[in-house]
């Protein structure tokens, strides 16, 4: 019985020192955001392209601060670096409003908010969550994005949203994390961009398609390196 107890505190310290070990070689110590870094929203992203125009003074829902984040040091403790919002109008008078949100560190611990967040936040109710796929060039992968209908009081604003995380568009809570386990194995800490389009007065149905057209015509309008930077390898 003593031997027993005895193998199994062997045993017990051996896996306390493993997990130990393949926690510090896990650790992610490299940023992938020293090319995005120096990109700068307002200059790559056209306020005019195709049928749409910019227009100021649109009431964005802006994204907030991450829950439980604890620190003194207000600017690290940010999510995003850049921030960009803009509303565009196209020929009939519809307004899109684009936001997009750039954060160098995407880790466990700062990761980019989710749409869903901010507007309950701001006093939204938030449903019909759904995914699309939303083809923008002939023999590329589509742009997979998450659909919301966003409500409150008078304001109906169907939103289309999607992440980039590294390399990858990653959307949903699970993907996320296996995303950023992807990179944490190969020792990276990848940076990140939220991009959301919505639209508010229209019924879902026509939102959603006025947005897909939004995002076809800005992917096809910014230059490789800015597409690249929106929606990672997939160009």
């Amino acid at each position: 019985m003593m031997r027993n107890n005895s193998l199994q505190a062997i045993f017990a310290a051996i896996a306390i020192l493993a997990t130990a070990l393949l926690a510090q070689v896990l650790t992610p110590r490299a940023l992938m955001a020293s090319a995005s870094s120096s990109v700068s929203l307002e200059k790559v992203i056209p306020q005019q392209f195709g049928q749409w125009t910019y227009t100021p003074n649109v009431g964005l829902i802006t994204p907030t601060e991450p829950e439980g984040v604890v620190d003194t040091n207000k600017i690290a403790a940010k999510i995003y670096s850049q921030e960009l919002g803009r509303g565009y109008t196209d020929r009939e008078g519809h307004v899109v409003m684009l936001l997009i949100a750039y954060g160098p560190v995407q880790n466990y611990r700062l990761k980019s908010h989710r749409p869903e967040v901010c507007y309950t936040a701001a006093g939204f109710r938030v449903s019909n969550k759904s995914f699309a796929d939303v083809t923008y060039r002939d023999g590329v992968p589509p742009v997979q994005v998450e659909r919301l209908i966003t409500e409150r009081e008078s304001r109906f604003e169907p939103v289309s949203y999607w992440r980039r995380v590294g390399h990858d568009i990653s959307n949903g809570i699970f993907e996320n994390q296996i995303t950023r386990l992807k990179y944490g194995i190969r020792g990276l800490i990848p940076d990140g961009a939220l991009v959301r389009v919505s639209v508010i007065g229209l019924p879902a149905d026509q939102s959603f398609q006025l947005q897909d057209q939004f995002i076809r015509d800005l992917l096809n309008a910014v230059n490789p390196e800015s597409r690249k930077f929106l929606i990672g390898r997939s160009t």
